[in-house]
């Protein structure tokens, strides 16, 4: 089930709407759909990283960073 919701737009934005909707072969409706919940994804990735952020601390990264073994990348890993 969806629900039905009115929005204004200004006349520049509305036409940039309908043209990329067409170049993606979808409704405006479904555009739009799909850059609020692109826009939400992205918000909520930044809220859950901030939180994880939060929770961690420089000792654990730098205990854990000591057990990598201090060598050469193989010649295949390097860049």
């Amino acid at each position: 089930m969806s629900k039905a919701v009115k929005i204004r737009l200004p006349d520049y934005l509305h036409d940039q709407v309908k043209e990329m909707a067409k170049e993606e072969g979808v409704s405006v409706d479904q555009f739009i759909a799909l850059a609020v919940a692109e826009k939400m994804s992205a918000l909520k990735t930044v809220a859950y990283l901030e939180g994880r952020a939060e929770r961690g601390s420089r000792e654990k990264f730098d205990r854990v960073l000591s057990k990598v073994p201090d060598v050469e990348p193989r010649k295949r890993d390097k860049l």
